[in-house]
């Protein structure tokens, strides 16, 4: 049997403070009237406020409110007061060039109000919120997968239709060039416990744009020209990802839609950086993609630039599609 311990614990001002410490938990005030809030060192601290004035202003924390959040923060604000219940509110607020995602809780109805004060706390969420758009991306980038997954079965399936003369020789056109997707696929796709190998970036473009070509290895409607220059076993999955996308589309909407469309690519090194250009001609017509970009389009961008450190160019003549990727070299053979 449990004994009772004789002490009641007492919740007073001191065991509080060390029990919100410990959960990170900021302490906010409301006049309703004078729109004056009152913040504990904890809450200036996440503001980046000075703490030389107890009482600050809506106004005044607005400042730090990220510009695409403003409105939602000020109208959610007002109508706490006619909320039923607990409410909570996440909105960014910037620190510098940091950006920081908060959380602010209370009470609506006037529950708990004294006064004319309301009370709450603020929370700093940012590494939830990092790990939410991180397992949103993911999950997006997994759907985008499948689709192009589907798209470029469709297509190969196609140009064997085109090469073979008679179902079996079609089978087995179709089976190499889908083995060979798979081979690619291996290089994209991360295994736990086992590190990638370096590798030569003329050998790496021919496995990944092999299945793609008419005889199912390039040379024929594909070519690839590329000096001895190695990428590094840190980049092989970005490197990959990003021409995965480029021949995907290629397949979809450029030149390897059409057996008489042709891709040339072209390595070359300048001034520290190593260039590819991506030439596509004897598809059909082209024009300059319209619109908000795609999840793809945002993915090769954002893999070029922040994991590479480089960018990437898109020209758009009428023959054909160009793209221009430009990546640091030492991060290439990282």
């Amino acid at each position: 049997m449990l004994r009772k311990s004789r002490d009641t614990p007492v919740w007073d001002a001191d065991r509080l403070r060390i029990a919100s410490d410990a959960a990170g938990v900021a302490l906010w005030s409301w006049d309703v009237d004078t729109d004056e809030i009152a913040l504990d060192q904890r809450a200036h601290d996440l503001w980046g406020v000075a703490a030389n004035s107890d009482l600050v202003t809506f106004e005044d924390l607005s400042a730090r409110i990220h510009p695409e959040d403003f409105d939602r923060v000020r109208a959610a604000f007002a109508a706490t007061r006619e909320i039923f219940g607990s409410y909570e509110i996440d909105f960014r607020i910037m620190d510098g060039d940091e950006v920081r995602w908060v959380s602010a809780r209370g009470r609506g109805d006037d529950k708990g109000i004294i006064g004319r004060i309301m009370f709450g706390v603020f929370l700093d969420v940012t590494q939830r919120k990092i790990a939410e758009e991180a397992r949103e991306m993911l999950a997006n980038e997994m759907s985008h997968r499948v689709k192009n997954l589907f798209a470029i079965a469709a297509a190969l399936t196609l140009i064997s239709s085109r090469a073979a003369a008679t179902p079996k020789e079609m089978a087995v056109d179709l089976t190499q060039r889908l083995t060979a997707l798979g081979q690619a696929h291996e290089l994209v796709r991360p295994l736990l416990g086992e590190q990638k190998k370096a590798t030569n970036l003329g050998a790496l473009l021919a496995i990944l744009l092999g299945a793609y070509d008419e005889k199912g290895e390039i040379g024929d409607r594909i070519r690839v020209h590329a000096p001895r220059v190695p990428v590094g076993e840190g980049s092989v999955t970005t490197l990959a990802l990003v021409v995965h996308e480029l021949a995907t589309n290629s397949l979809k909407y450029g030149a390897l839609s059409k057996a008489s469309g042709t891709l040339d690519v072209v390595c070359t090194t300048e001034n520290g950086d190593v260039v590819i250009v991506w030439t596509e001609k004897g598809g059909p017509p082209v024009s300059a993609a319209r619109g908000q970009a795609g999840f793809g389009s945002k993915l090769v961008h954002r893999s070029i630039t922040s994991q590479l450190g480089g960018s990437i160019a898109f020209d758009w003549p009428a023959e054909g599609a160009i793209v221009t990727l430009r990546m640091n070299r030492a991060r290439l053979e990282t």
